[in-house]
């Protein structure tokens, strides 16, 4: 074979020649790409002119998109935040929603005071924060204040957030009354919290909040979910809970080692985690949902909890999408166990219910869902599982998020080898002589892939490659002479969830 084609070997007259060629080294030690695909209405005034998908960099450019205060703007603030780096170089892409037939919740926020009896500072209470990268929602109440003054206050103090999720008007009739409404509709609207906090000096006043209006009408994902095309979203975002576990799941698919289905199929496998947020507390209400028969078998849906918050749970999904995102793309060997959620508001009183106590959350995990515990004054995680807990299964193969991230990892690993030492080449025998290039050997390609088994091996990802190097099986089709077949075992290198330790004591005699 020719060591340069540069200039053709039918050339006869005097010239030089040179051909730049692409270079391609083994390709090992690369970690799968995260991409995060994120589901999210749009406000109801941004209902116009919507993309099917797009990719964006910063919060604002969600705001510009969705609207200050939309779920995607709040999602993005916490993976992209004013400081840090956030989720860097990682692709976070927007796949909005337009409105379904609905309407968006309202709250009544009502002022109650017979004089202001000292001048003080109160702050409103937005789904637990009191601002929004630094503008403030207090308002400063003074001795000639009344209750429609005040109440004026509030609506302003709502209206100048910019990114506040809500607007905020003093009722036509009963002016001590504030109507704070969803700036985006649907059921998801409903999770809206409002609350005045006097930080101790009540001053003779008394706020009350009641619901006006519960958020109705459910976002329909399917369009969303077709336009996610041939891109691997790693980490989905999905603001809408349960109503879309089905659809979710069905797209999805299982990885059954018979039938895989979905985005597990063989031809496809680019699935991904679907992340929602609960603020639930409770052991048995949590169980209801990831222990029902339905989701037993099912690898999709992961609970991302913030117990007893008054945050947006698809904060907490963003939150736990933050953390997931950044250790699958750097460090694909380890759990975000014992990681906080780095942007959450947690109960004032540090109550979080079920969650607090060891025997309750193993119980949870038992039953398909994430745990988190409250230290330091944030939420960490404990536990960070899909749904998957056949009964009998044990250990069940697709519990924890970090198992199957490892399978992403390998497969693909694999995929790059594959595609740069086997895809579109000739298949030649083992012990055939070859004199020219894009040929492939069986034994060459069993070769490849134990190089790969100790590469694994080396970034943690499995252990005794020599296993995975002994289960390697190629052949060609016995029907179809066009055919490449390939067979290896694996074992994932564990991670240390539980440590325990005995520890003897003895007296001391004869001293």
């Amino acid at each position: 074979m020719a060591i340069s084609t540069a200039v053709g070997a039918d050339r006869i007259s005097r010239v030089v020649g040179y051909k730049l060629r692409k270079g391609f080294a083994p390709i090992l030690g690369v970690n799968l790409p995260q991409r995060i695909a994120i589901l999210t209405p749009a406000n109801s005034d941004k209902q116009t002119g919507l993309p099917t998908k797009q990719e964006v960099t910063s919060a604002s450019e969600a705001a510009n998109l969705l609207g200050y205060g939309s779920p995607g703007h709040m999602i993005m603030r916490i993976l992209r935040p004013l400081t840090g780096d956030g989720v860097g170089g990682i692709p976070t892409v927007l796949f909005p929603q337009t409105d379904p037939v609905g309407v968006a919740a309202i709250k009544e926020l009502t002022v109650t005071t017979a004089g202001v009896t000292a001048n003080a500072t109160h702050r409103v209470i937005v789904n637990g924060r009191d601002n929004v990268d630094g503008q403030f929602y207090s308002i400063s109440v003074v001795t000639t204040d009344t209750q429609a003054t005040i109440a004026t206050k509030i609506a302003t103090a709502i209206n100048s957030v910019l990114s506040a999720p809500c607007t905020a008007a003093v009722d036509g009739v009963n002016d001590n009354q504030v109507n704070i409404t969803s700036k985006f509709i649907g059921v998801i609207s409903d999770d809206l919290t409002i609350e005045v906090v006097n930080d101790g000096s009540p001053v003779g006043v008394t706020y009350a909040v009641t619901v006006g209006a519960a958020g109705t009408g459910n976002h329909d994902i399917s369009g969303a979910l077709a336009a996610f095309g041939s891109e691997w979203n790693t980490i989905v975002i999905n603001p809408y809970g349960t109503s879309t576990f089905e659809t979710l799941e069905t797209f999805n698919g299982i990885p059954d080692p018979i039938n895989p289905t979905g985005l597990y199929s063989g031809v496809t496998f680019r699935p991904f985690f679907a992340l929602w947020g609960s603020n639930e507390s409770s052991r048995t209400s949590l169980l209801t949902i990831t222990d029902a028969e339905a989701r037993k078998s099912q690898v999709t849906n992961v609970l991302c909890p913030a117990p007893n918050s008054d945050g947006w749970p698809f904060e907490a999904a963003a939150n736990a999408a933050f953390l997931l995102a950044n250790t699958h793309q750097n460090n694909p060997h380890l759990d975000v166990a014992s990681q906080s959620y780095p942007d959450m508001p947690v109960p004032a009183d540090g109550n979080i219910g079920d969650m607090a106590n060891y025997n309750d959350r193993d119980v949870l995990v038992k039953g398909g869902s994430s745990t988190v515990d409250l230290v330091a004054g944030r939420y960490q995680i404990q536990d960070f599982v899909t749904t998957y807990h056949p009964d009998g299964e044990l250990p069940p193969q697709f519990r924890f998020v970090r198992s199957l991230n490892q399978d992403f990892q390998v497969k693909y690993g694999y995929t790059l080898l594959e595609n740069d030492n086997v895809r579109d080449k000739a298949i030649a025998g083992n012990e055939q002589t070859v004199t020219v290039s894009d040929v492939i050997k069986p034994k060459i390609w069993a070769q490849i892939l134990r190089t790969y088994a100790d590469n694994l091996s080396e970034r943690a990802l499995i252990t005794d490659p020599d296993f995975m190097k002994e289960s390697i099986e190629i052949g060609t089709g016995e029907s179809n002479p066009d055919r490449l077949e390939t067979f290896f075992r694996y074992k994932r290198s564990p991670f240390m969830r539980i440590g325990s330790t005995d520890a003897e004591a003895r007296f001391t005699f004869n001293l």
